[in-house]
């Protein structure tokens, strides 16, 4: 019963994942609360990792074919002469890189935008996918919860990229095509060359429309800004003038003031040479009466 409800939970839309697997977590919590706990644990998908999963149940040929020619250029990594193999390598990064545009335009037709730093990551799991045999099988799962990356080196730890990651030979219901026979190894046309450049150029335009989108949004805030700042700014300049107009009052108020605080430090100092004086006076006065 869990197999069955990942399966259908990693083949829905990307927003519908949560809202979906909360409704079946509502449903059997009372009933089942085991299951119900394990449906809870079951991680969304990273957008790489979910156009993947899309692109196994939607497009199983191309993703056969990924598949097949990794394992067979795994197989023969031992027989092939070196510039055979750079070669087959260079095709092998072009099938990549062409089911790649065609996972974008998968994903598109599902109402969901696909990034260059999101596409780059899918072309990492498809490659992860060619030189593991691990990730081959975790791909081929549709239960990706997260991209992958291989160096053909040390054996990938897919405990946490895959949602049931002990079902390796798990396979999507939503297939319907046969794996096909691994290929003969030759460097030949792609075939589906100029369909793949037209995906290309439609991912790209859909790429480019966003990017326009966001210019123009873009340029609207900052249209808004430079109003807003210039409506500050004439308000700041008013205020600046007003301040500038106290300050001149202020300045020949305070010219008028110290004019007048100088006459008064004169009156001042007048009023007491008189003062002194009258005290001598005052005192000679007092000095006469006393001798009478």
């Amino acid at each position: 019963m869990l197999v069955e409800t990942a399966d259908r939970l990693y083949g829905l839309p990307l927003p519908e994942f949560t809202p979906a697997r909360d409704e079946i977590v509502k449903a059997h919590r009372k009933d089942d609360r085991a299951f119900a706990d394990s449906v809870k644990a079951l991680r969304k998908p990273s957008t790489a990792a979910w156009v993947v999963n899309i692109l196994v149940r939607r497009e199983p040929g191309q993703v056969d074919q990924v598949l097949a020619v990794g394992a067979a250029l795994r197989e023969a990594q031992a027989t092939l002469a070196a510039d055979e193999l750079r070669a087959l390598t260079r095709q092998r990064r072009q099938l990549t890189a062409a089911v790649t545009t065609r996972a974008r335009a998968v994903a598109l037709e599902h109402g969901q935008r696909v990034t260059s730093a999101v596409a780059d990551q899918v072309e990492a799991t498809l490659t992860a996918a060619m030189i593991d045999e691990g990730a081959a099988a975790a791909v081929r799962t549709g239960l990706l919860v997260s991209a992958l990356t291989a160096t053909g080196v040390d054996r990938l730890d897919l405990s946490a990229a895959v949602a049931l990651p002990d079902l390796v030979d798990f396979t999507p219901s939503e297939l319907a095509e046969p794996v096909p026979q691994r290929p003969d190894l030759r460097v030949v046309p792609d075939p589906d060359a100029e369909s793949k450049r037209r995906d290309a150029a439609r991912a790209a335009l859909a790429e480019a429309e966003d990017e326009v989108a966001g210019a123009e949004q873009a340029v609207g805030q900052a249209d808004d800004e430079v109003t807003r700042l210039e409506a500050r700014s004439l308000q700041l300049q008013s205020e600046i003038a007003e301040l500038r107009r106290q300050l001149a009052e202020r300045e020949e108020e305070q010219e008028h003031i110290d004019s007048e605080l100088t006459e008064a430090g004169e009156t001042l100092r007048e009023a007491r040479t008189d003062l002194a004086a009258a005290h001598s006076a005052r005192d000679r006065a007092q000095r006469s009466f006393d001798r009478l």
